[in-house]
């Protein structure tokens, strides 16, 4: 027989629910935990999620978008029960009174570098190596949210802006960059969160950033206001060892 070992705060909230309960009568099935949280945390939070349903028992819905989707749709009034967003996001968040609490970080999410298989990319350990393949690329393809935008300062700072600006190619999100470099073919150079990346076994997983030229995004989580109770249960689940263990085999790094 296996044996499912809960942990304090799934024990907590299951002890709440019976206490709860009329006598004699199972614990009512708790509604559907509300998530929205940021695209480049997927890979590890679907295992982490899926961890935190079989042992609780607790449905979880989660939807993915961009910071700038995720802005509009909650002033368009969708209410989550937890954020999960870029730090900085979040503390925009705490400022206009619409988390509760203070945002708890979760992780970190570097820049990496991809290309189709087969194709040949001279090493990029250092800014120079960098610099001679975005040269040899035929396109240079990044997106348009903050990885993009970090990837254009970089790109001025190396004085490279005149070579990869007439062979860039923007998508909206990193997955729409990996689908142009799974449909497309040549020698076309890809930058995404290094989550991103990994998901994706059909394309090659180059390497991070050169060190010296790493941008890391934190992520974080915030409860909303008039959240259901379990929602606090589950934050406090996806900062313990069982979710970070799901988040260091996707390349979440632990929060610094």
């Amino acid at each position: 027989m296996r044996h499912v070992f809960l942990h304090g705060p799934v024990l907590l909230w299951l002890g709440l629910l019976t206490a709860l309960a009329p006598p004699l009568a199972r614990p009512a099935r708790a509604a559907e935990i509300q998530v929205l949280s940021g695209g480049a945390l997927e890979p590890g939070l679907e295992v982490a999620m899926q961890n935190f349903r079989s042992t609780s028992g607790q449905g979880v819905r989660i939807a993915y978008a961009t910071a700038p989707r995720i802005r509009e749709r909650l002033l368009n009034g969708e209410a989550p029960d937890l954020l999960i967003a870029p730090q900085a996001f979040l503390d925009e968040m705490v400022q206009e009174n619409r988390v509760t609490g203070v945002p708890v970080p979760l992780g970190r999410v570097g820049v990496g570098m991809v290309a189709r298989l087969g194709v040949a990319v001279s090493p990029i350990e250092t800014a120079e190596g960098l610099r001679l393949a975005l040269g040899q690329a035929q396109a240079v393809v990044f997106n348009r949210a903050s990885t993009g935008l970090y990837l254009e300062r970089l790109f001025d700072r190396l004085g490279m802006t005149a070579v990869v600006a007439p062979k860039a190619r923007r998508y909206a999100t990193g997955a729409e960059v990996m689908e142009h470099l799974l449909r497309g073919s040549g020698a076309e150079l890809g930058f995404a969160a290094i989550t991103e990346i990994r998901m994706v076994r059909e394309l090659r997983y180059i390497g991070p950033l050169p060190p010296e030229l790493q941008s890391y995004t934190l992520y974080g989580a915030a409860l909303l206001p008039d959240g259901p109770a379990t929602a606090e249960v589950l934050l406090r689940w996806l900062t313990g060892p069982e979710a970070r263990g799901a988040f260091e085999a996707a390349g979440i790094e632990a929060p610094r």
